[in-house]
């Protein structure tokens, strides 16, 4: 079982594709896109992605990349 990285379709447009494909790349995470998240208000402030559930946020793309690494590091337990 692999931790779960959840992007709107929206939020990808401003740079979160780039994270999705990075992270399309690694075996060890799955990545899903949905056209809405219900996150409208983070969603328009920023980028940001779901990870298990739980709202990540980055300055940019590099920066949502390693947040996401991070979170999955401090909370995946599998």
């Amino acid at each position: 079982m692999n931790p779960i990285v959840e992007f709107c379709i929206s939020n990808m447009a401003k740079g979160g594709d780039y994270v999705y494909n990075k992270l399309d790349q690694d075996p060890g995470v799955d990545v899903l896109e949905y056209g809405c998240l219900q996150n409208c208000g983070v969603c328009s402030s920023g980028l940001y992605a779901l990870v298990n559930g739980d709202i990540v946020e980055g300055d940019s793309p590099d920066d949502l990349l390693q947040n996401i690494y991070k979170h999955i590091e401090e909370t995946w337990i599998f």
